[in-house]
């Protein structure tokens, strides 16, 4: 993963809606949710989410669908285990059994 696309995606968690939304939509597994379900569980107003949800799917941590009259969003799971997987790659000099809760 290149550093420039992992600092597109840390800025964009930088920002506490936004962190919101994606855990919202991490927690929600594959099936992700529709806009009024997000505006509704985290009382943003249009304009705002929109404005988020753009951030994210930007920086490639989530994805929209259109289903219908619906858009449905969905964490990008592979980006962030990629993300994860960058962050921790070189952790306690590689060895990863080091770094171990």
């Amino acid at each position: 993963m290149e550093s420039t696309i992992v600092v597109t995606a840390l800025a964009a968690l930088a920002q506490e809606h936004r962190l919101a939304i994606y855990r919202l939509l991490v927690q929600a597994g594959p099936e992700g949710r529709v806009v009024g379900q997000i505006a509704e569980a985290l009382n943003l107003a249009p304009a705002t989410l929109s404005f988020h949800l753009k951030n994210l799917t930007h920086a490639g941590l989530i994805n929209a669908q259109n289903e219908g009259r619906f858009i449905h969003y969905r964490a990008n799971f592979a980006a962030m285990h990629q993300l994860i997987n960058f962050l921790s790659e070189n952790c306690c000099g590689s060895d990863l059994s080091s770094c171990a809760c």
